[in-house]
């Protein structure tokens, strides 16, 4: 099975990637988490890219804050699909990463998940690895199961408690 690459800005985007990181162990999905900026550590950033096919991942998940150009730099360096995940700052509450990521030029994708969204950066490397594994489609179809089971355990106390 072809790993995932995570790459973060700054040690400060680590709540968000033990999401990312949790969704992977759950499904069994071979990882390896970085510490790579965009602007301080810009030539290993890059060889991290360059080389990751090589290296044996599959698809990238970058996660950055404020200026959030991680998932840009590494897009420009691979042909690997790239998930970028916003994360919040100080100043806005997120908007700058979101836009900052979101707003890639023609011919360089970024796949874009919500802000601090670790979990769905997770989930949707995992749905492009299972095109080609269907042992991990079916630990996909198992988990969206077993989520909708829960919902529905909380459907019955709410209804129980209210109604």
């Amino acid at each position: 099975m072809k790993k995932v690459g995570i790459i973060m800005g700054s040690d400060s985007d680590l709540p968000v990637i033990e999401k990312t990181v949790a969704i992977l162990k759950e499904l069994k999905i071979p990882y390896e988490v970085h510490v790579y900026s965009a602007h301080r550590t810009p030539e290993q950033a890059r060889e991290f890219a360059v080389t990751a096919r090589s290296e044996g991942f599959g698809v990238l998940i970058a996660a950055a804050g404020m200026a959030a150009h991680l998932a840009g730099a590494i897009a420009a360096n691979t042909t690997l699909p790239v998930i970028g995940i916003p994360c919040k700052g100080p100043v806005l509450d997120g908007l700058d990463a979101l836009l900052s990521t979101v707003q890639m030029p023609s011919g360089i994708p970024v796949a874009t998940v919500a802000v601090n969204g670790g979990a769905n950066a997770a989930l949707l490397a995992a749905q492009i690895l299972a095109v080609e594994d269907a042992e991990l489609a079916a630990r996909l179809d198992a988990k969206r199961a077993s989520d909708a089971a829960g919902v529905l355990v909380k459907d019955r106390i709410i209804m129980e408690k209210l109604n």
